[in-house]
């Protein structure tokens, strides 16, 4: 699924660890994602969490989506940052799912992210 993901593609995302009810992505924050004030954009952020939202709660032969998500920003990213996203699955129950995704920079978070999935039928 990643590998067809041309927004993740686009921005560099790359598999680090990959299962079911986990994930692990890796973004290297570059020149154009940077805002106004000189940070790194959050939607650039959010997509990375979102993306290894993504990775961990489809499994072969489903395909799952958002239903919702939340990101809290704890601290600011700059141009040159290597991030990684870590997903993990807390609870699976019927169709629905709950996710959390923290983004780190080193062993620094800064960012917690929570999605809440739907796994579509046939």
């Amino acid at each position: 699924m990643l590998a067809a993901d041309k927004a993740s593609t686009a921005l560099g995302i790359e598999p680090v660890e990959l299962r079911d009810g986990y994930a692990l992505l890796r973004m290297t924050v570059a020149e154009n994602m940077i805002n106004g004030h000189g940070i790194a954009h959050g939607g650039y952020v959010f997509l990375l969490a979102d993306s290894a939202f993504a990775c961990a709660c489809n499994r072969a032969g489903s395909v799952t989506v958002a239903a919702t998500a939340e990101i809290d920003f704890i601290r600011p990213v700059h141009e040159g940052d290597e991030l990684v996203a870590e997903a993990v699955e807390r609870t699976r129950f019927g169709r629905s799912g709950i996710y959390d995704i923290t983004v780190r920079r080193g062993t620094e978070i800064v960012a917690e992210f929570r999605g809440r999935s739907r796994t579509l039928r046939a």
